[in-house]
């Protein structure tokens, strides 16, 4: 536990956290305590499983002279099993009320470079969507799982995008790269998701503007490092800052919210992604989203909708729009 909590301190500098989001990326199931214990022994790690669980359920071997990475494993014991056991062990620490006790234990897993055998299965998803090809399927997948409706137009002042929770909407600056559109997607869908004014508030939620900003920021890397898009541009120079202005219990609190929502996010995808493969006929068939889009601003203007006064009433609205809630992005 000394070393877990030597981690958590050394963590928060902009190198060691990118590093720290990459692993969560591929760990996304594993807890917060458990992801920065492989982030610590062994950052470059893939995909990890218990020794036994290499030979019976993948057929492969841990290589001779590996060395293990120790994780935390549940151990749920029936309240009948704790009679033969002795009251000395440290692992006897649980609620002896309960019929069923957890208790938990140092586990050791290997990542698959540490071993030798039969080759995995892949689906092909990451490569999908780690390349220019696989634009329109992930706008798709983000629109599909996105709370509120996503559009593209010219925002002043700089800003990628932003969600307006008042108005229930993202916006996200038009004509930009697709890897820049993208990321920028994935930030603002997690304010959709976890910032929405209405939802905090029912949920007796509080956060300020730098939580706010690492959370979003931080699930849009772990989801692009995931799909491998270039991460090379992020910065996080404020979160050295950021985590020492938190206590411990806010703070992982913040990262248990990252690594559900980034590991939300990676899953709704991937499940639409697998759709679009399994069935391409269905998703030729289907409009996509920015060819909707572009097929609704066609038809305003053959209806010579007055845009010009829309327009001007969104200039208007402007100072509304600054203080009613833009959450805003990179």
């Amino acid at each position: 536990m000394k070393k877990l909590e030597d981690g958590v301190k050394e963590l928060f500098t902009s190198e060691n956290y990118q590093n720290y989001l990459r692993t969560m990326s591929k760990f996304h199931h594993y807890s917060f305590n458990n992801t920065l214990l492989i982030a610590l022994q062994k950052p470059d790690a893939t995909l990890v499983a218990g020794y036994g669980a290499w030979q019976q359920k993948f057929h492969r071997q841990v290589k001779k002279g590996e060395h293990g990475i120790t994780v935390i494993a549940p151990v749920p014991v029936k309240e009948k099993d704790l009679k033969d056991r002795d009251p000395a062990d440290p692992a006897l620490s649980g609620d002896q009320d309960e019929k069923i006790h957890m208790f938990f234990r140092p586990a050791t897993v290997f990542d698959i470079s540490q071993t030798e055998g039969e080759p995995l299965p892949s689906i092909g998803v990451d490569e999908l969507t780690g390349s220019a090809e696989g634009y329109q399927s992930f706008m798709e997948a983000m629109a599909a799982l996105s709370p509120v409706p996503i559009r593209f137009d010219e925002i002043e002042g700089g800003a990628k995008g932003y969600y307006h929770t008042a108005y229930k909407e993202i916006v996200i600056q038009k004509d930009m790269s697709e890897a820049q559109t993208m990321k920028t997607c994935v930030h603002e869908v997690s304010h959709a998701i976890l910032h929405d004014r209405d939802h905090m508030k029912a949920e007796g939620l509080t956060k300020d503007r730098y939580t706010k900003e690492v959370e979003a920021e931080s699930v849009a890397f772990a989801v692009c490092a995931h799909f491998m898009l270039d991460t090379s541009d992020y910065s996080f120079p404020y979160i050295a800052g950021w985590s020492s202005s938190v206590d411990m219990k806010e703070l992982k609190a913040s990262m248990d919210t990252i690594r559900k929502t980034a590991g939300e996010i990676i899953e709704s995808v991937e499940v639409e992604l697998e759709k679009q493969v399994e069935a391409p006929e269905l998703s030729a068939e289907k409009p996509s989203v920015l060819a909707a889009l572009s097929k609704e601003k066609e038809q305003l203007k053959a209806e010579k909708a007055p845009l010009e006064t829309v327009k001007a009433e969104l200039i208007a609205d402007r100072p509304h729009r600054m203080t009613a809630g833009k959450e805003a992005v990179l």
